[in-house]
């Protein structure tokens, strides 16, 4: 019984993180229409490195286009130099405001994630995006489109976590194997590269990311 009353806190506070945690669409819309925006990855040090890397990637073999899945507030796309761009979000809020951002670029157009209508580009990408999919069947629907979005190649920037990683979560965090998915899931395509991050995670999310990009060729 003592060891019973021990547990009550701790699994009370478990349910109310549940039920806390509203679903990642209605939690990414209700960020951005608080005035939030799309995190510390897709800023400063962070949204750098990830431009560098991108933008280099798209120039160096030719890219035409590109469609993101999770474009978010748009930050992170102002350092991008792509010929032309599709950006699909979860969240409407987060599509208005890339709208407005980017309304005098006519290479870049968006659309809610739910009026995707099968578009394809020579790249998809999925940055800082997997490890913020809470249910299973949103996860397995990003993975999907993704890679049948893509003619070409496919780029994911996310945490990998294996069985001897452990890393902090949040009630809009939960790290995932997807490259494990992919090798279950996934036919036709072969990883072509890994890129580490150049700030690697440390115990502080403002200076360091889990993050690492993977980058996918198809056969």
């Amino acid at each position: 019984m003592r060891e019973l009353m021990k547990r009550i806190p701790i699994i009370g506070h478990l349910i109310d993180r549940l039920n806390a945690f509203p679903g990642t669409q209605e939690y990414w819309q209700k960020r951005y229409v608080a005035g939030r925006n799309s995190g510390e990855g897709s800023y400063n040090q962070f949204a750098e490195f990830k431009a560098e890397i991108i933008n280099k990637f798209v120039e160096s073999n030719n890219v035409g286009s590109v469609v993101e899945f999770g474009c978010g507030d748009g930050n992170q796309l102002s350092l991008a130099t792509y010929p032309k761009y599709l950006g699909l979000d979860i969240s409407t809020e987060a599509i208005s405001l890339c709208e407005k951002k980017f309304r005098s670029d006519n290479k870049m157009s968006f659309k809610s994630l739910n009026a995707y209508a099968d578009e394809k580009a020579e790249l998809s990408l999925s940055l800082d995006v997997i490890y913020h999919l809470i249910e299973d069947d949103v996860f397995e629907h990003h993975m999907r489109c993704l890679f049948s979005a893509a003619t070409r190649y496919v780029v994911i920037y996310s945490s990998n976590v294996s069985g001897t990683m452990t890393l902090p979560a949040a009630s809009h965090v939960k790290h995932r194997n997807f490259t494990k998915w992919i090798e279950n899931n996934v036919v036709g395509w072969q990883l072509l590269d890994k890129i580490e991050n150049r700030y690697p995670y440390k115990g502080d999310h403002k200076s360091g990311s889990w993050s690492d990009f993977y980058i996918y060729e198809r056969n």
